[in-house]
C-alpha cells in the first residue's frame, strides 16, 4: 500500500542528461527527501533505465516513475520490468502509468483507439501480474493469453496514474493505488481531483502526488516556467483558483509564452508554484498536504542547475518537518 501523508520529494527533470543521474539521485537522498521522481517523455531518457539506476545508487529514498505511457508498453513486459526492480529494491519503487502525450504517441504509431480503455486495461493487467496471478485478457487494447510472471515480486510495488481530466481520474480511482497531478497543482485542484478520483470508487488509502515548480527565494525566477506549464490541457488545473477567470482569459488572449509570462501577476505565481522564502514554501507545501496531497514533489526550474534545485527542495522539506 502506498499511502504517504506528509512526504516531500523532488523530481529530476527530463532536461538532465543521464550521465548526471547517479550524482543527482545520491544528492536527493542525502538531502533528506522522502521521494525521488523521474519522468519518461519522448524522446529523452527512458523511465525504466533511469529509475533502475537511481535505485541502484541509493538505499533508502523511494523512487517513482512518473510516468510510463501505457500505450507504449506491453503490460506483460512492463510487469516483468517492475517486478524485477521491486524485488531488487523492496519497498522503494513506485510505478506510474499515464496516457502519454497524444502527439508523441501518434508520432511513434502508438495512439490507441481508446486512451481511457488502454490506461484502465494496462493498470488492471499489470496489477494482477505483479500480484502473481495468471492473466488472460481480451480488451480493446490489451490482449493476454495465460500470462504469468515466473518471478512475481514478494511485495508488489504500488501503481499510480498520471492523469488530470475527470474520466481519467475516475479510472485512476478504480484501478490505481494513487494519482499524480501534473504541475501546476494548487490545493484547489487537489480537492477537485479527489472528487473525480472518488467517482471511480477509490479506497480510503488512495494516494495523491502533486508536482509543483520550486522557486526558493524569488518567485520571478519561476515566471516563464509557470507560463510554459499553462497549456490548453491545464485549464482543469486552474479552474478552481479565485483568479481563474482572469487567468483563463489571459491564456486565451495571448499567442506566445512570452506574452503569457508577462501577464502573470506576482500573486498568481505564488499560487501556481512553490515560491518565496523557506517559510513561505513550507507553508505552501503544508497547504497541499492539508488539501489531500500526501506526497508533494518539488520541481527544480529546468533552466537552473539541478543541484541547486535539489538543495533547495531539501531545505523546504526540513522546514516542513520542523
Amino acid at each position: 500500500m502506498y499511502a504517504p501523508t506528509t512526504s516531500v520529494g523532488v523530481r529530476i527533470n527530463r532536461e538532465q542528461p543521464p550521465a548526471k543521474l547517479r550524482d543527482l539521485a545520491r544528492q536527493a537522498e542525502d538531502a533528506g527527501l522522502d521521494e525521488l521522481w523521474l519522468v519518461e517523455d519522448c524522446f529523452w531518457a527512458a523511465g525504466i533505465a533511469t529509475v533502475a539506476t537511481a535505485l541502484a545508487v541509493t538505499s533508502t529514498i523511494k523512487v517513482g516513475i512518473g510516468v510510463l505511457p501505457a500505450v507504449a508498453r506491453n503490460p506483460a513486459i512492463a510487469a516483468m520490468e517492475l517486478a524485477a526492480l521491486a524485488e531488487l529494491h523492496p519497498g522503494r519503487l513506485i510505478g506510474g502509468f499515464g496516457h502519454g502525450v497524444a502527439s508523441w504517441m501518434r508520432q511513434i504509431g502508438a495512439y490507441p483507439e481508446s486512451p481511457l480503455a488502454a490506461l484502465e486495461e494496462t493498470l488492471l493487467a499489470v496489477r494482477r501480474l505483479l500480484a502473481g496471478e495468471r492473466v488472460s485478457m481480451d480488451g480493446k487494447h490489451v490482449q493476454l493469453d495465460e500470462v504469468e510472471l515466473v518471478f512475481p515480486p514478494s511485495s508488489p510495488p504500488p501503481l499510480v496514474a498520471g492523469v488530470r481530466r475527470p474520466k481519467s481520474l475516475a479510472v485512476a480511482g478504480a484501478t490505481a493505488d494513487g494519482t499524480i497531478l501534473a504541475e501546476p497543482a494548487p490545493p484547489e485542484y487537489v480537492r477537485t481531483a479527489l472528487e473525480g478520483i472518488a467517482a471511480g470508487g477509490a479506497p480510503a488509502h488512495h494516494a495523491v502526488v502533486t508536482y509543483n515548480w520550486l522557486a526558493l527565494g524569488d518567485r520571478e525566477r519561476a515566471r516563464r516556467t509557470v507560463a510554459e506549464s499553462l497549456t490548453p490541457g491545464s485549464r482543469v488545473q486552474v479552474e478552481g483558483l479565485p483568479f481563474a477567470g482572469e487567468l483563463l482569459a489571459l491564456m486565451d488572449s495571448t499567442s506566445t509564452v512570452d506574452e503569457l509570462a508577462a501577464g502573470l501577476r506576482p500573486e498568481w505565481i505564488d499560487r501556481l508554484a512553490i515560491c518565496g522564502d523557506v517559510g513561505a514554501c513550507a507553508t505552501s507545501v503544508r497547504a497541499l498536504h492539508e488539501a489531500g496531497s500526501g506526497s508533494v514533489v518539488l520541481l527544480p526550474l529546468p533552466e537552473e542547475p539541478p543541484e541547486q534545485g535539489i538543495e533547495d527542495a531539501g531545505r523546504v522539506a526540513a522546514a516542513v518537518r520542523g
